[in-house]
């Protein structure tokens, strides 16, 4: 049985979107449970065999500061569901409230894995293959070294073997161009560390991608810091509510515009559905020692579901084992890289 902690009571909408997803999910999986932390009369509704309520007396609201949540809200039902995986009673937590307040209390109660100075965000991005990308980071750290780039690599690796079933996936580093001598000090550092970290087996570096490979499906995995990753994430929100919107004006203009409307329809509608977000909810907080994931603050229903199945799959596949595996194997490259650029190169005495 896989067991999954629900933050019934984060997002914006609560249990009146939680509690239907928690319905479908159990109905899919018939190898889970799940334990449902929130407020008890707010849950009292919902039963099930393979579902129990645990009690939680406070809620981390949307717009609650980190240190209200970290500090106040000590029986918030976010921090009692991540308490259910440091305690061993869950496997995976779900969560679709505040990302900064579940990033904070997630860290503080759970630790990071040794090897890893940071923990990141990585979702996936719909692309022209018919599948989907996974970018990180997508926020949790707006400044980034180079090693730390290597951390996202090493982890985002980790989760798309899990994800797509694939052992050596492609990894991209977002830059400005695909030439290794463009991009910041940064970025060209992060960049030989990769490729060394494919020198040694250790992962599949196809090398610098730029934005619209994400899109193109270049590689499986595109590596950036969280500043820009979560300026993507949002645009790319975008693009789909704007073909929406535009379907629906369209529709409400004259009789010519609603007949091209009319014929460009099933292409815009398919469009529409490869880019829902809703499709791909559920970021993975990677690099803490227990597995969190987090839904969209506004998701639907249906949605949210989508973020159990990550979760589900998650613990299914042991992904925190890959992850600890795969930063073992990396851990000594900063220091040998750098160690091998300090030694002098030899010249010829005349």
């Amino acid at each position: 049985m896989i067991t999954v902690a629900v933050d019934c009571m984060g997002g914006d909408h609560g249990p009146r979107v939680t509690l239907p997803a928690c319905s479908a999910f159990l109905a899919a999986h018939a190898d889970a449970q799940l334990l449902l932390v929130g407020l008890p009369d707010s849950l009292a509704s919902f039963s099930h065999p393979r579902a129990r309520v645990v009690a939680a007396s406070e809620v981390v609201g949307m717009d609650d500061s980190v240190e209200v949540a970290l500090r106040k809200k000590r029986d918030s039902s976010m921090r009692v569901a991540l308490l259910q995986v440091k305690d061993g009673h869950a496997d995976v937590t779900v969560s679709a409230g505040n990302t900064g307040a579940l990033m904070a209390i997630a860290r503080y109660l759970l630790k990071t894995v040794p090897g890893i100075d940071r923990p990141a965000i990585a979702t996936q991005l719909p692309n022209a293959r018919g599948g989907a990308t996974t970018v990180l980071d997508l926020g949790a750290n707006v400044d980034c070294t180079a090693e730390h780039l290597l951390q996202f690599a090493v982890m985002g690796s980790a989760l798309v073997s899990v994800l797509k079933n694939e052992e050596e996936p492609s990894v991209g580093l977002l830059n400005i161009g695909e030439e290794a001598i463009k991009g910041s000090e940064v970025i060209k550092r992060a960049g030989e560390l990769l490729q060394a970290a494919a020198s040694a087996g250790n992962l599949n570096f196809h090398g610098n991608v730029e934005g619209n490979d994400i899109y193109k499906g270049t590689t499986d995995i595109v590596v950036c810091d969280g500043f820009v990753g979560n300026v993507l994430l949002k645009s790319s929100e975008g693009v789909a509510t704007m073909i929406g919107g535009f379907l629906k004006a369209e529709f409400s203009r004259s009789v010519f515009t609603k007949a091209a409307a009319a014929l460009a329809y099933p292409v815009l509608r398919a469009l529409k559905h490869r880019m829902d977000h809703r499709r791909y909810n559920g970021a993975a907080l990677l690099g803490l020692r227990g597995l969190v994931f987090k839904s969209h603050g506004s998701a639907d229903a249906f949605a949210f579901e989508q973020a159990l199945n990550r979760g589900y799959d998650a613990a299914r596949n042991k992904l925190l084992d890959r992850v600890q595996a795969r930063i073992a194997r990396v851990a000594p490259l900063p220091a040998a890289v750098e160690a091998s650029a300090a030694v002098p190169t030899e010249t010829a005495v005349h």
